[in-house]
């Protein structure tokens, strides 16, 4: 019937998950996925936090906090243009963990699945 999970997959597997931790709560958040999108339409130029502010009605000290997180997990990155900072998102090299996450659990779930079969 079922066989056990392979000790050292299932190893890689929780320390992926753990590496995975920031970045799951930062995007688990509604306001930090509304100021992902929000982000997302600012393109590559990014959008300020003054800017980000007129789209929600969070104060930009709580803006600034919730870019913080996001920035803190690699999501969004700062640009200096003069003397203000713009944000734009980075999710590209930021997701890697989730998808060696999502590649290690596949491979279990493959393993598993192989060993079902007759």
């Amino acid at each position: 019937m079922s066989n056990k999970i392979d000790p050292v997959k299932l190893e890689q597997a929780q320390y992926e998950f753990k590496v995975c931790v920031p970045i799951f709560i930062a995007l688990g958040d509604t306001t930090r996925q509304k100021i992902c999108l929000d982000l997302a339409a600012a393109g590559t130029e990014g959008i300020n936090v003054a800017d980000l502010s007129g789209k929600t009605i969070l104060s930009r000290p709580a803006i600034s906090h919730h870019l913080k997180v996001l920035k803190d997990c690699g999501i969004v990155e700062p640009i200096k243009k003069g003397t203000q900072i713009f944000y734009r998102l980075r999710l590209k090299d930021s997701l890697v963990p989730m998808k060696k996450l999502i590649d290690t659990v596949e491979e279990i779930l493959s393993e598993e699945n192989s060993a079902e079969e007759p």
